[in-house]
């Protein structure tokens, strides 16, 4: 019989697995019909596109594998099974972790402000930066996931030794070697992860910034421009905050087998873990002009158009 622990699991993966599919898919119906009728598409519209489908490949995996870990266990941690959803699993995670951070430099060249001339040189060449980025974010992603074999061989090899219950010198030498590498394999998000917190924060210094030097020169804290500012400083903490987040729940699954409860750790990395790509993807459509318009007036159902007050682009 499931346990109430257990049920309360499944409800929350259900839910927020519910939740992901349904925001990354508008996000994916609302600018792929923008591309369909126009034939083109920016570069920020490109990525968050590429980064809603991730996601809700992401969301397909974590479920199942969520699933498996409640109702099979000895299949989840089976060879070949947990193989299969670990390689899919490390390279849409480690991708979509980067498109992310593409997303928060390319958010920061475009909007913040510094008279830098590194930054200025960025600056002007963000195209070309953000294509370079995204060829590295996949070159990574690829590393991180041929850094599994390595993995996957050892520990063949100590759950074997385990079998045998034969604890010996070497079966000590081959867990340490294991958790070793386990623990070097988190260093592939370390990268994305300064990257993104070095983009948001400089991104937040620049508007807070801005907006000091608005309210000083006598501009009404009601003004548009300052709202819009520090409506932009409140959607990139929430996505600063959620990143950490992520991270955590991250580092919660990954070492879940090295924590005295298990089961129970590897239930609550899952949870975490699948909070993020819904939360993200809606602070997106909240920070984009096109798909937050779209989001109002699909709640609205009204004639296809926002009231006048309503105020536009933070993201877009």
């Amino acid at each position: 019989t499931m346990g109430l622990t257990e049920g309360v699991f499944l409800i929350l993966s259900g839910t927020q697995f519910t939740l992901g599919i349904l925001v990354n898919c508008f996000i994916e119906l609302v600018n792929g019909s923008s591309w369909f009728k126009t034939k083109r598409m920016s570069l920020s519209d490109f990525i968050i596109t590429t980064l809603a489908l991730l996601r809700i490949i992401l969301l397909c995996i974590i479920l199942t594998d969520s699933f498996l870990i409640e109702f099979s266990p000895n299949t989840h941690d089976s060879g070949i099974i947990m193989q299969i959803i670990d390689v899919s699993w490390t390279f849409t995670n480690h991708l979509s972790i980067w498109l992310a951070t593409c997303l928060g430099v390319l958010y920061c060249l475009k909007i913040a402000s510094f008279s830098h001339p590194t930054f200025l040189w960025l600056k002007w060449r963000v195209s070309r930066v953000m294509v370079w980025m995204l060829l590295g974010a996949l070159l990574l992603s690829c590393g991180s996931t041929a850094s599994l074999i390595n993995e996957f061989k050892l520990y063949s090899v100590f759950r074997g030794i385990e079998a045998t219950r034969n604890v010996t010198e070497h079966f000590r030498k081959k867990r340490s070697e294991y958790y070793l590498i386990h623990v070097l394999g988190t260093l592939w998000y370390l990268p994305p992860l300064i990257v993104s917190l070095a983009s948001y924060s400089l991104l937040i210094f620049s508007l807070g910034r801005h907006t000091r030097q608005m309210l000083q020169n006598g501009t009404s804290s009601r003004d548009p421009t300052t709202e819009a500012h520090k409506r932009a400083i409140r959607i990139i903490l929430s996505f600063f905050f959620l990143f950490l987040l992520y991270f955590l729940a991250f580092l919660i699954a990954s070492f879940g087998n090295f924590l005295p409860k298990t089961k129970m750790a590897k239930m609550i990395g899952e949870v975490m873990t699948m909070f993020y790509p819904a939360g993200h993807s809606f602070i997106l459509i909240l920070g984009n002009s096109k798909l937050k318009q779209t989001f109002v007036v699909m709640l609205r159902c009204e004639s296809g158009h926002l009231k006048p007050g309503s105020k536009g682009p933070i993201f877009s």
